[in-house]
C-alpha cells in the first residue's frame, strides 16, 4: 500500500510539473520578455489596434501589460490577479523617476481627440545622471541682475539636485532626463489627455544648445514617434541659437525638412491657400527686418518662399511697434509666448482684441499664448515683480477666456514643462521641501489639475471653432 501511495504521489507531482512548465512556456511564446524582468505587449500592436478602432468609428483603448517576472505564474491563473499585479506594478512605476521601457496608453483609458489648433511649448533640455552623466537645467544657476549694485542683494551659485532644483514647483517625475523614453511616453500621454494636438518643441541646430543644456536635436525622431503613437503632431520652436541669421536659418530649415519633414507626426498648417510646416521663431525681433524681408520674400534668390522648403513662419510679438515689423518682414503671423500678463505689450490680454483685429486686416495668423501663472524666483531671485499667482487655477481660466474671446484660429499654451519660469501644466509633486524652502504645488487639487483645466477649455475652443464653420 505504501508503494502504491508513493507511486500515486509521483504521478500527481509529474502531472503538476508538466502543467506548470507548459504554462510558463506558453506565456514566453505569447509575451516579449526583456532582460530587465519586464514583460510587455508589442507597442506597434497597440498602435495598430488604435488605428483599427478609429477606422471603425470607435474610441480607442489600449491595454498595458507591465508585470514583474516573479508574479508570472500566479498572475496567469486569473484575470483578477493580473489586475492586482498591474496595480502593484504601476504603483512602483510611479515611484521610479527613470523609466527605461516605453509605456503605451494606460489600461482602459479613453483619451480625448487631439485638437490640432491647440499648441503647447515643450522643452527637451533636462538631464539626469542615469542618462546624461549629470543633472542638466535642474541645477540651474541663479542668474545675476544687470545692475551690479542690485545684484549684490541676491543669492548666487547653483542648485543641487535632486532635492534642490532650479524651479519653484517640483515635478511628479522628479528631476528627470528628457532622454528617458519612459518620461517622453508619459509626457505625450499627459498632453493627449489634455486634448492638445501639437507639441511645439524648443529647438537648436545639431551640436548647439543653451548655456545650461546639451544638444538635443537627436531627440526629435523619438519625440516624433512618441507623438505619432498618441495622434499628436510636432512642430519646432526655433530658439535664438548662436549667430542665428536668415541665411543659416534657411540651411537649418532645409536640414529639418530633409530629416523630419516626411514623418507623419510632423505638423503642417493651411494658411492663405498653402499647407506647409509651421515654425515658431522665438525672439525673432533680434534679426533686422531688412534681413527677414530677404528670407521671407518670394522674389529674392536667397529667400525661402516658393521653394520646397517654404513654411508658415510665426514671429514673436513683444512690443506694439513690432506689429509693423512683423508685416514688413513677411511673417505669416505672430504669437505672444509670455505667461506673465503684464510682462510685455503682446502678453497683456487686454491688448489681444486689437492684435486679433490687426492680424485679420493684414491676413496674418494671431496666436495668443495662455499660461497658468508665472514664477521664476528660483533662477531670477530679483524678478518677483513679474510673478503671477495661479490663484487656484483662476489665472489660467481667465487667460483662456481672454484668448477665446477674440476667436483666434490657433491657441498656444506656455507651457508643458518650462519649470524654471513656473508656467508648466505637467504633473507636479505636492508637499515637497528642501532646506528652508517649500516648493509650490497644485494642492488642494491632484497633480493633473492643470491638465484637466486645459481639457475643459480645449473642448470649449473646439465648440467655438465648430460654430465659426
Amino acid at each position: 500500500m505504501y508503494i502504491i501511495y508513493r507511486f500515486r504521489k509521483c504521478i500527481v507531482f509529474l502531472i503538476f510539473l508538466s502543467f506548470m512548465c507548459g504554462l510558463v512556456l506558453g506565456m514566453v511564446l505569447v509575451l516579449k520578455t526583456d532582460a530587465t524582468g519586464v514583460i510587455e505587449t508589442n507597442p506597434s500592436d497597440s498602435v495598430r489596434k488604435i488605428e483599427e478602432k478609429e477606422s471603425e468609428g470607435r474610441k480607442p483603448t489600449v491595454t498595458k501589460l507591465h508585470l514583474n517576472l516573479s508574479k508570472l505564474v500566479t498572475a496567469t491563473l486569473s484575470e483578477n490577479l493580473i489586475r492586482k499585479a498591474m496595480k502593484l506594478s504601476n504603483q512602483k512605476l510611479q515611484q521610479n523617476w527613470h523609466l527605461n521601457k516605453t509605456e503605451s496608453v494606460q489600461q482602459n483609458v479613453t483619451l480625448p481627440e487631439p485638437n490640432y489648433n491647440v499648441h503647447i511649448f515643450y522643452y527637451t533640455w533636462y538631464g539626469s545622471p542615469p542618462f546624461d552623466e549629470k543633472y542638466l537645467h535642474w541645477d540651474h544657476a541663479y542668474l545675476p541682475h544687470w545692475n551690479k549694485m542690485e545684484d549684490k542683494k541676491w543669492r548666487h551659485g547653483r542648485h543641487s539636485p535632486p532635492e534642490d532644483i532650479g524651479a519653484n514647483f517640483y515635478p511628479e517625475l522628479g528631476p528627470y532626463s528628457s532622454r528617458d523614453a519612459g518620461v517622453i511616453e508619459k509626457h505625450m500621454l499627459q498632453i493627449r489627455s489634455a486634448g492638445i494636438g501639437v507639441v511645439a518643441v524648443s529647438w537648436y541646430p545639431p551640436e548647439m544648445a543653451d548655456e545650461e543644456g546639451h544638444p538635443a536635436d537627436d531627440l526629435i525622431p523619438a519625440l516624433l514617434d512618441a507623438a505619432h503613437r498618441y495622434k499628436l503632431k510636432l512642430c519646432l520652436h526655433i530658439e535664438p541659437y548662436k549667430d542665428r541669421s536668415p541665411s543659416n536659418l534657411k540651411e537649418n530649415i532645409k536640414y529639418v525638412l530633409h530629416k523630419y519633414g516626411a514623418h507623419p507626426g510632423f505638423y503642417r498648417y493651411s494658411h492663405n491657400g498653402r499647407n506647409l510646416p509651421l515654425f515658431y521663431i522665438y525672439d525673432s525681433y533680434l534679426i533686422k527686418v531688412s534681413e527677414w524681408r530677404i528670407f521671407l520674400n518670394s522674389d529674392s534668390p536667397e529667400g525661402i518662399r516658393g521653394t520646397q522648403f517654404d513654411g508658415i513662419f510665426i514671429g514673436l510679438l513683444v512690443e506694439k511697434n513690432q506689429l509693423k515689423d512683423i508685416t514688413s518682414a513677411g511673417f505669416d503671423g505672430f504669437y505672444t509666448y509670455f505667461a506673465s500678463n503684464t510682462f510685455t505689450y503682446g502678453a497683456k490680454s487686454a491688448n489681444w482684441k486689437k492684435l486679433a483685429t490687426f492680424a485679420k486686416t493684414n491676413k496674418l495668423i494671431f496666436i495668443p499664448s495662455v499660461g497658468p501663472g508665472y514664477v521664476d524666483t528660483r533662477v531670477r531671485p530679483w524678478n518677483g515683480k513679474n510673478t503671477k499667482d495661479r490663484l487656484d487655477g483662476k489665472y489660467y481660466e481667465n487667460s483662456m477666456a481672454s484668448a477665446l474671446n477674440v476667436r483666434p484660429p490657433l491657441l498656444s499654451i506656455t507651457s508643458f514643462n518650462e519649470w524654471h519660469e513656473g508656467t508648466q501644466i505637467e504633473k507636479a509633486a505636492v508637499a515637497k521641501a528642501t532646506g528652508d524652502f517649500k516648493y509650490l504645488d497644485y494642492a488642494p487639487h491632484k497633480s493633473d489639475y492643470y491638465l484637466a483645466l486645459t481639457l475643459k477649455w480645449v473642448d470649449f475652443f473646439q465648440k467655438q471653432l465648430n460654430w465659426t464653420v
